[in-house]
């Protein structure tokens, strides 16, 4: 275990964690917007808004699966210290964290239950670009309509099918933030 390890998490963590939640809590209730996130600095693999995102939720209850492109020693470790959650399979996961297609397939991850649509995986997207909005978002903490770069529309629609239950989904990229909770209807844009 490096020295790396000890160090990235936030400087003044109470008041960092809550300033990071209240920002989490607002991208999750209007989605598509993009908003900042930062206060942990995560080793090479996450992005400051994922690792900012994984400091914030994350606690020895919390499973959280590492996809092949993010799954580096340097990472498991700086998370094993700073949050203690441990590591899961992704059909155990609370938490995935990696880009779209290492994710894949979604059907590995739970979507809850009739009973408890709460018990599902939320899935955080790490990106490298900002792609071209191509989706319309509607529903809950939309006025109207909203647009996002999404990866694939398609399995976004069917995951809004499933509500109550599915997924829910964080976009990160650098130090921005934005959400996609499973209540939002998507169409193509255009």
């Amino acid at each position: 275990m490096g020295a790396h390890v000890f160090s990235g998490g936030f400087a003044d963590p109470a008041v960092d964690a809550a300033r990071a939640f209240r920002t989490v809590m607002s991208v999750l209730a209007r989605p598509g917007e993009v908003q900042n996130l930062a206060g942990g600095e995560p080793p090479q693999g996450l992005s400051c808004a994922a690792g900012t995102l994984l400091l914030t939720l994350c606690d020895p209850e919390t499973g959280i699966f590492l996809a092949p492109d993010v799954d580096r020693a340097e990472v498991r470790d700086w998370l094993t210290f700073h949050t203690n959650a441990p590591f899961v399979s992704a059909e155990e996961a609370d938490f995935a964290v990696g880009g779209w297609y290492e994710l894949m397939p979604l059907t590995q991850y739970r979507t809850g239950t009739a009973e408890y649509p709460d018990q599902s995986a939320t899935l955080i997207v790490e990106s490298s670009v900002q792609g071209a909005k191509n989706a319309i978002l509607q529903g809950p903490g939309i006025k109207e309509r909203a647009e996002m770069a999404l990866p694939d529309i398609a399995r976004f629609q069917h995951n809004a099918t499933l509500y109550p239950q599915g997924l829910d989904f964080f976009f990160t990229y650098g130090s921005q933030i934005s959400a996609l909770p499973r209540s939002t209807h998507v169409t193509p844009k255009g």
